[in-house]
């Protein structure tokens, strides 16, 4: 089996870790879930992460301390959702680099997410 892409879920959230990686996991795709940066910090490191889906809700967790979290030396796509109400997360998170959107949308477009993220053919 080739060596594939790791994606990583930073997500306090059980039931929405839940989807994510059972969506993955039916698409022969691999994501790991974690419920704050410092837990995620070692396998941000890693050569096989390609991207870290980021939950703005998350208590524990800001996009700041993610971004400096990334390593400098491999590039990691960050795709950040959160509340459509939430404009200012939503935008701070814009101005920090991740790709932005709510987390309905999200959610409904999960599968093709992972799989240009993640490179399932």
């Amino acid at each position: 089996m080739p060596h594939t892409k790791t994606g990583l879920l930073i997500s306090p959230d059980l039931f929405f870790t839940s989807k994510v990686t059972g969506t993955a996991q039916a698409l022969g795709l691999r994501v790991e879930a974690f419920d704050n940066i410092t837990m995620a910090a070692t396998r941000l490191a890693s050569e096989d992460v390609a991207c870290v889906l980021f939950d703005l809700s998350a208590p524990r967790a800001s996009i700041t301390d993610l971004f400096a979290a990334l390593p400098a030396s491999t590039p990691i796509r960050v795709i950040a959702f959160g509340s459509h109400v939430n404009v200012e997360l939503l935008a701070a998170a814009q101005a920090a680099g991740a790709e932005v959107m709510p987390r309905s949308q999200f959610a409904s477009t999960l599968p093709d997410i992972l799989k240009r993220q993640l490179g399932a053919s």
